[in-house]
């Protein structure tokens, strides 16, 4: 050991739990932290790695990965304020992977500077790469290939890998999108979020040096949130540990919930099998809900099947019953909402501790409007939309060309940025030469044959190479003045203050960049143009919330993951919006959307409140609602059951829909008949307490789901159909 260790860990256990302690104590072998929500998760994690740095390990060989960059923030400070973080790497997966993709890049084979494409330039190249292969933008929309796409590399699929599969005549289009988005990338110097993951599973399954080297170098990694990890990620974290297996998993299989976007929960359910000597810790106390929050979401997640027993407990005070509300509509359910959000803060109540949820974007619409009509100052957590403002997107695109002269997608944002006479044709003649000569689009600005082709246009191309040119000194520069200088010498600046005389927001999101930025260079040591960019590039959701905002919070549930509030409300509890179903789809992860829903209830501290509406307007349609069959999981002693008007129920509205006469006659495997889908048998029925689901399999091997209450459904004599079934 480095230090005596009962003399310098002491601090670092005194206020721990006996598991907690146990979990930070565990030096040599895998371990596994089945951490239940608000149970200490992050404080285990951070002196778990202060307790290694302090006993067997110096900081640099502790790796300690995460997900967002908030709570890579906050667990650096807590390390930090243990005086043990100087030196150690704390990061999330796509910071870390990025890192290592720029220090090996000639190992991966890619350009040092290269640039990480965000979803917006993505899906400009996908849309360009389906263009190049003579396919319909209708048919083959780019969000929807970017979900293949996606989807492939989640899997560490290359595009080659993708067209030698046996695919369909959609698939083989799709495969051929592909191959020509990844060339497009290639020949850029791009990487795609998926990219930064899948380069370094594949460089560490193929490059052994460079792999026991990492090793040698990280001795303990820590990895939280391990129920969110995908494909590559598992790979990553596997290679790394292979020979010392000195892995510390934590996480929660009941909080898994991205699986739309590759994560595996069988990566945390299948480490005992993995590391057949792990220990396991489970930290089932919960320091943060009332007994009521905590038993309502402890009984809605026991339903799931995929999950790791866990009793979940608490000292807290009871508190008070979880409300659930049924509202007339949509806007009503809004008003509603804000006038309580009104009345508790009246009470004393800051507004930074409240989070309204939902399970989709469109839901904020009714809110923000009934936020705005109340006076209630409320901000929507969508950090990504900062920099994916047009103003912000300029500035980026200038910096990245100068970093990156490969990435044609960055110069054809701004050639005309601002206005200099550059038109849609030019620019069109300009990628042709381009693709002509076999140049960048930064040579072919540059290219006397190219210009020569371009007639009265080329002195305004050539201009703009000019320009670019006077913005090199930028590179040397910290990232705030290379913004701020690159503002001011494009003419970006005085753009929008001639053009934004009424509105000043596009200049306040320039100085707030320029803050961004400076913020960035005050928290980072030896950082340069490119670790910015980087770092502006990786944002997500939830990195700009903050404690003493002085606003409500609006936010989906997804992004709610590691929050919690004093008062939350969940809106939207109906079926089709939560779970999710999308258009036309009876079919989606119920078990997922659970643990969605479970993540939700669990971010509230002291009061919790859930509502639904018996009618929503969907895609411009007011629509009849099915509430919830999670609603049904709750057990009824713990929820006080309202309507709109407000008055107390002793239990749930039924809102319309009855069984059928004859339900005590159905069963698993009774013959039921569909007016449109025909003859099917009900292969599971489920009598809730609120609703009863059914699921029934047709002929052609077909499934569906439904309500009982609210399906056409009738039942089928045997002898009524003879052999026909």
């Amino acid at each position: 050991m480095y230090q005596d260790t009962e003399a310098t860990t002491e601090h670092l256990l005194t206020d721990l739990n006996e598991p907690q302690r146990q979990a930070v104590c565990h030096v040599d072998g895998p371990l596994l932290i089945l951490a239940g929500p608000g149970s200490g998760k992050t404080r285990v994690v951070t002196r778990r790695a202060a307790y290694l740095a302090s006993t067997v390990a110096r900081p640099y060989q502790i790796l300690a990965i995460t997900f967002t960059n908030k709570a890579s923030r906050e667990m650096k400070e807590r390390i930090d304020a243990l005086g043990v973080g100087e030196g150690m790497t704390v990061s999330t997966f796509h910071a870390f992977c990025a890192k290592l993709l720029r220090i090996h890049s000639d190992r991966a084979g890619i350009s040092r500077n290269f640039t990480i494409f965000d979803t917006d330039d993505r899906r400009k190249v996908i849309k360009k790469a389906i263009e190049a292969c003579d396919l319909s933008t209708t048919n083959f929309s780019p969000a929807a290939t970017e979900a293949v796409i996606s989807s492939a590399k989640n899997d560490m699929l290359s595009a080659e890998d993708y067209a030698e599969r046996d695919l369909d005549w959609h698939q083989q289009a799709y495969a051929r999108i592909f191959l020509h988005y990844q060339q497009m990338l290639n020949k850029m110097d791009g990487l795609d979020f998926d990219d930064l993951l899948v380069r370094v599973a594949k460089l560490l399954q193929t490059d052994s040096e460079l792999r026991d080297k990492l090793e040698q170098q990280y001795k303990y990694v820590l990895i939280d949130e391990y129920q969110d990890t995908n494909a590559a990620q598992y790979i990553i974290a596997r290679l790394l540990t292979q020979s010392h297996h000195n892995i510390c998993a934590t996480g929660d299989p009941d909080q898994s919930i991205y699986g739309w976007r590759g994560a595996n929960i069988d990566n945390i359910l299948n480490f005992e099998r993995d590391y057949k000597n792990a220990t396991v810790v489970c930290l089932e106390q919960n320091y943060r809900s009332s007994q009521r929050i905590l038993a309502v979401a402890d009984a809605l997640i026991a339903s799931n099947a995929q999950r790791k027993e866990k009793s979940l407990w608490t000292q807290n005070d009871e508190g008070p019953a979880v409300v659930v509300t049924a509202h007339e509509n949509g806007d009503d359910e809004a008003r509603s909402l804000v006038r309580d959000v009104a009345n508790r803060i009246r009470e004393g109540t800051k507004p930074q501790d409240i989070g309204v949820l939902y399970r989709v974007n469109a839901l904020s619409r009714a809110l923000e409007e009934a936020f705005l009509r109340e006076g209630i100052p409320y901000a929507i957590a969508r950090g990504v939309e900062f920099y994916n403002r047009k103003e912000i997107k300029h500035v980026l695109a200038y910096t990245k060309i100068l970093v990156n002269p490969s990435d044609d997608i960055a110069l054809y944002r701004i050639i005309n940025i601002p206005a200099r006479g550059i038109g849609a044709t030019t620019i069109d003649r300009l990628q042709a030469q381009a693709q002509q000569y076999g140049l960048s689009a930064l040579d072919a600005v540059n290219h006397e044959g190219v210009l020569a082709e371009l007639g009265r246009s080329a002195a305004k191309v050539k201009a703009f190479g000019e320009l670019l040119t006077t913005l090199k000194p930028a590179l040397k520069l910290p990232a705030h003045k290379a913004v701020e200088f690159i503002m001011s010498h494009t003419g970006i600046r005085a753009m929008y203050r001639k053009e934004d005389i009424l509105d000043q927001t596009p200049l306040e999101n320039l100085d707030e960049l320029i803050n961004a930025a400076a913020i960035f260079v005050a928290e980072h040591e030896e950082t340069t143009l490119v670790d910015w960019l980087e770092h502006a590039a990786l944002v997500s959701d939830v990195d700009n919330i903050s404690d003493e905002s002085g606003t409500v919070t609006l936010m989906t549930l997804h992004a709610a993951k590691g929050l919690e509030f004093d008062v939350v409300y969940i809106i939207g509890l109906e079926y089709g919006l939560l779970p999710f179903r999308r258009h036309g789809d009876d079919i989606g992860d119920d078990e997922e959307e659970r643990r969605l829903c479970f993540v939700g209830i669990t971010r509230a501290r002291k009061r919790l409140m859930l509502s639904h509406a018996r009618y929503r307007m969907q895609r411009g349609v007011t629509q009849r609602t099915i509430s919830s069959p999670f609603l049904d999981e709750l057990p009824r002693v713990e929820i006080e059951w309202t309507s709109q008007a407000g008055e107390a129920r002793h239990g749930p509205s039924k809102d319309g829909g009855q069984l059928p006469d004859d339900i005590d006659q159905w069963a698993i495997g009774s013959l039921v008949r569909h007016p449109v889908l025909g003859i099917g048998q009900i292969s599971m029925l489920h009598l809730g307490s609120r609703r009863t689901h059914v699921d029934v399999q047709f002929k052609d091997g077909s499934e569906r789901s439904w309500i009982l209450e609210f399906a056409d459904l009738q039942l089928v004599d045997y002898d009524e159909i003879g052999d026909a079934y």
